[in-house]
């Protein structure tokens, strides 16, 4: 073999090497590609499976929120309950005592002033009587704790209002004392 011949066959032998290589290659880079995808799908599920972790978590986070100021609206309602309620305990003492004055014909007017004033504080916060003398005795406003035989009124028509009730807002922080009328009481043997 000459010189040509070697050169031509060893040129031949690296043009299939080469052209082995780049299949090699080729499907090398194409079992990359293949791996790279896989993980990239993995990746993927890892990131929807976070994302999902994170929802829940933004979700719990926000009903955490809503609870914890429905717990601090709660307790701020329940102070402001008892507040007014031992409000009223005064306020009541002053309406009894300004009743008992004016009976013995003594001027009131001092405590007439004062009332209003108490009114006026009431009704800025939001704190309304129930209206009790002549309406149908309702369980969730009234407390009837006497019972009047009456045949001319309709059974549970409020006869008397022994003491006022009070609404805060939508609550009912002290329901009225009341007597309801009945037709016919029923004797007991």
């Amino acid at each position: 073999m000459s010189g040509n011949e070697n050169e031509v066959e060893d040129n031949e032998k690296t043009v299939q090497e080469t052209e082995l290589n780049e299949e090699i290659t080729e499907q090398q880079e194409t079992e990359n590609i293949k791996e790279l995808k896989i993980k990239l799908e993995k990746e993927k599920e890892k990131t929807a499976a976070q994302e999902k972790k994170i929802q829940y978590l933004l979700a719990d986070f926000e009903n955490l929120k809503k609870r914890t100021e429905l717990d601090v609206q709660t307790k701020v309602d329940s102070i402001a309950d008892n507040m007014i309620l031992k409000f009223l305990s005064i306020y009541d003492d002053f309406v009894r005592a300004k009743d008992v004055l004016s009976k013995q014909n003594v001027n009131t007017d001092g405590l007439d002033a004062i009332l209003k004033n108490m009114n006026s504080f009431l009704s800025e916060y939001g704190v309304k009587p129930i209206e009790a003398l002549g309406e149908v005795f309702d369980p969730r406003l009234h407390e009837a704790i006497s019972i009047k035989n009456d045949p001319a009124l309709d059974d549970n028509t409020i006869t008397a209002e022994l003491r006022k009730g009070y609404i805060l807002k939508d609550r009912i922080i002290r329901p009225s004392l009341v007597e309801i009328s009945k037709k016919r009481i029923k004797e007991m043997n």
